[in-house]
C-alpha cells in the first residue's frame, strides 16, 4: 500500500470514529486555552480540567493572574506537576501578555513561542483551536502514532510534523490533531497494546510491530499429577 492510500484509509477511519472531536481540555477564551495547555505538560487532560477552575476562579484575564503571587499560583495548580516551573511562567506570561500585548493572545507562533513555558506545541494548539489558523500541533500520543503507523520515521517531533502536514490537507489538521489524540489514548495504547486488533495498525503498523505481536506464547507445561504412595 503506497504510502498516500495508507494516509486516506487511516483518516477514513478517524473521521468515522471522531467526526466532530472536541477540545478536551476546558477553556472560555484564548487565554484560558493558552493557560491550560501549558498545565497538561506530563499531566492528564482530566486533571487540568479538575484543577483550572479553581485557578480560573481567582484569575481568567492575564491582568488578574499577573496580580498573584507565584506562591499562590503554584498552591491551585499543584495537582497537575511541576508546579514550580507552571507557576512561574504562567504569572510571567501573564505579565508579558499585560504589558507588551494589550492583555491579548497573540497570534503569531513567533510571539507565543516567545512567551515563558510555551513552546512549539503549545503554540500550535491555541494558533488552531483559539483562532483557526492552520497547524497540526504534534504531542506525544502524534509522534508515536505516526511512527507506528509508518506515517514518519519517528526520528523527531518536527520531522513527524512535516511529514503530516505533506501527507493531510490543510483544512484537515485541526480536526485530525484531535482524533489522533483520542485515538491513541481509547484505541492504540504504547504499551500492553495488540495490533491485530487494532482498527488501524492492523493493517498501518510497520511489519516488524505486527509480527512481533502475531508471536505465539509458549504455552505452559502441564502440571505434574503427584505420584500417589
Amino acid at each position: 500500500m503506497k504510502l498516500k492510500q495508507k494516509a486516506a484509509r487511516i483518516q477514513g477511519i478517524l473521521e468515522r470514529l471522531y467526526p466532530d472531536p472536541p477540545v478536551p481540555l476546558d477553556h472560555s477564551d484564548p487565554y484560558t486555552l493558552l493557560v491550560a495547555v501549558l498545565l497538561s505538560a506530563q499531566c492528564t487532560d482530566k486533571r487540568v480540567n479538575a484543577t483550572t477552575p479553581a485557578l480560573f476562579g481567582l484569575a481568567r484575564t492575564p491582568a488578574a493572574m499577573a496580580e498573584l503571587s507565584v506562591e499562590t499560583i503554584r498552591e491551585i495548580i499543584k495537582p497537575c506537576g511541576l508546579s514550580p516551573a507552571k507557576s512561574k511562567a504562567i504569572q510571567g506570561l501573564s505579565r508579558i501578555l499585560v504589558e507588551r500585548h494589550h492583555s491579548q493572545v497573540p497570534r503569531t507562533f513567533e510571539e507565543l513561542e516567545a512567551l515563558p513555558g510555551v513552546g512549539h506545541k503549545t503554540a500550535g494548539v491555541v494558533l488552531s483551536h483559539a483562532f483557526d489558523q492552520a497547524a497540526f500541533p504534534v504531542d506525544t500520543h502524534i509522534h508515536r502514532l505516526a511512527e507506528r503507523w509508518g506515517l514518519s520515521d519517528g526520528r523527531s517531533v518536527e520531522k513527524t510534523e512535516r511529514d503530516l502536514k505533506a501527507l493531510f490537507a490543510m483544512e484537515t489538521w485541526k480536526r485530525l490533531h484531535l482524533q489522533m489524540i483520542y485515538f491513541g489514548r481509547e484505541h492504540c495504547p504504547a504499551l500492553r497494546h495488540d495490533p491485530s486488533a487494532c482498527p488501524i495498525c492492523a493493517f498501518a503498523a510497520k511489519a516488524a510491530l505486527r509480527v512481533k505481536s502475531a508471536r505465539v506464547k509458549p504455552t505452559r507445561a502441564p502440571a505434574r499429577t503427584p505420584k500417589t504412595k
